[in-house]
Formats: C-alpha cells, structure tokens, sequence
C-alpha cells in the first residue's frame, strides 16, 4: 500500500512538473547613464521583473514547458528622475516557432520610449488587473506597462494559431490601459491624448472593428504560410506575400497606423527575405508595396532589389 500511495504520488510530482507558465522571458537592464547607485539594485531589478514575468499566471491555460513563448525585455534607463525612480525606454521583443522547423519568427519586436517607474529592491513587484496597487503612479506603473505587454505577447501568439484566439488577452490589455496609473504629464503612453503612437492606440486598433482585416492576415501569414512552408514552401510564400495588397489598402484606410507600424517592426526582415526569392517581376511589385506602408524600412527592401 505505502508503495502504491508512493507511485501515486511520485506522478502527482511528475504531472505538476510537467506544466509551466506562459511565458519564458529573459530581462536585461542597461544602467550605463545611471551613476552613484549601487548595482545590485539593477542586479535586483532583472531578477524581480524576471521573476514577475515568467512566475505570474497570466492565463487559465495549461503550457507544457516547451509551450512558453519566448520573449526578451531590454530596460535601458536614461535617467534617475527621483529618489528610485527611473526614466527608460524598454524594448519588447517575442517569437513562435515554426511548425516542423528551426526556425523561430518574431511576433514583436517594439521600442516603448514613454516609460517612467519606480523600483525598490526590498519591495516585491504587485499587480492588480483590475485596479492600479499603491499610492505610487511610478511604483504602479513598472508592473502595468510590463503586464500589458505579456498580454500583448500572448494575445499575439494565440491570434498565429487561431482566428482570433488572442482576443481575452488583448482585453485584458486593454483593461489595464483604461486603469492606467496617472500622474498628469509626469506618466504618459496610456492616454488618447499622450499622441498617436502608444500603448492606448496599439491595443484600441488591435481591437477595433476597422482593424478585423489585420487579425485574419495575422493568423494566415502564421498558421497557413510559415507553418506549411516546410511541405508546401511556393505555395506559402505567395499566400503570405499576397497579404501585402490587403496591407496596403489598410494603410490606405487607415494612414500613420501604430499597428502597422508594429507589424512591420517584428516582420520587415521575413518580408524583405521572402520577397528577395521571387522572380524580377514579381520582386518589384511586392518591394513597391513594402515601400508605400512601411516607409521606415525602405532601405532595407531597396537593398533586395
């Protein structure tokens, strides 16, 4: 009996062990341009933030631990603004395999530079979906900006798998941006009014209804192009190169989107390289396209020409 009870529980162990959270995110924090703090605060700082990503639920799905989606967070702080409390920018970037490959294509690659916290190494990193924890906007904001952007993170992987499979996950983004901590000009990126390319604007697009065109190119360029390229790699390449004319007339329609701007950040380079396989013709036509909707990267398609 002592045995069998040993065995039952020995799989129990094995079974727990076997799923891990979400998301599998490394951080870096650039403190070059701070002076006359001690480092192990910057030491603490990557170990918490680490701690706060990858031990958080973020969701009531069961990951195998091969499952995590891989992210990378770089802080780099530019300036102390107040006892603790730091003026930065982080860089965001995310990737999913590829099914039956190596190959891992990148979900999001994004430089916030509206990112201003408060970090205290003796006081652990709070979150509340629902309401901003504390009296402290700066406090607040570290563990708001780093949780909108692993809903981000999830909601973008689920929408590659599944039509719209991300779409809990952006609302609970967008939930945190409309219970955003405030603090007059001091804090800004959650606001309408904060300008046109922020954290407010690339979640309200993600979900607005002019925007549905965006999700189902999303989900085709993922689940029925990259992850039939190992089979059928032709036929992928023009299904997600056929993307682009609807890309245009969304930019057409919608001119100086953040949320184009955020796709072509994480996907200029797969682009630039899938049509650098295309016949002469066919390079030239898809190169202008680029061109039209993702003007900061034109160099980079002239450069395939």
């Amino acid at each position: 009996m002592q045995k069998k009870l040993f065995n039952i529980l020995l799989l129990s162990l094995i079974a727990i062990n076997s799923f891990a959270q979400e998301l599998n995110c490394k951080v870096k924090v650039m403190h070059d341009r701070i002076q006359g703090i001690d480092k192990q605060v910057f030491t603490g700082m990557e170990r918490n933030i680490t701690e706060f990503m990858n031990t958080r639920k973020w969701t009531t799905d069961q990951f195998q631990t091969n499952e995590r989606i891989d992210c990378n967070i770089l802080i780099n702080l530019t300036s102390q603004i107040e006892q603790d409390a730091f003026e930065a920018t982080i860089n965001i970037q995310a990737s999913r395999p590829v099914y039956n490959t190596s190959y891992n294509s990148s979900i999001v690659n994004y430089i916030d530079r509206e990112f201003k916290f408060r970090f205290n190494q003796f006081t652990p990193l709070q979150f509340d979906d629902n309401r901003v924890v504390g009296n402290d906007p700066f406090a607040s904001n570290l563990t708001a900006t780093l949780a909108y952007y692993a809903y981000l993170v999830i909601g973008l992987d689920y929408d590659s798998f599944s039509p719209n499979g991300g779409t809990d996950y952006f609302k609970k983004a967008q939930n945190i941006v409309n219970n955003a901590p405030e603090s007059g000009k001091a804090i800004t990126g959650w606001k309408a009014v904060d300008g046109n390319k922020n954290r407010y604007w690339i979640i309200d697009q993600m979900l607005n209804p002019r925007f549905k065109t965006f999700r189902a190119i999303w989900y085709n360029i993922h689940r029925e192009g990259l992850d039939k390229m190992s089979t059928k790699p032709v036929e992928s390449r023009k299904l997600i190169l056929e993307t682009l004319p609807q890309l245009v007339q969304l930019n057409r329609e919608n001119p100086s989107s953040i949320l184009l701007q955020f796709f072509f950040s994480a996907k200029s380079d797969e682009f630039a390289s899938l049509v650098s396989q295309e016949e002469q013709g066919d390079k030239t036509k898809y190169i202008s396209m680029l061109q039209l909707i993702d003007i900061p990267n034109i160099q980079k398609y002239n450069n395939i020409k």
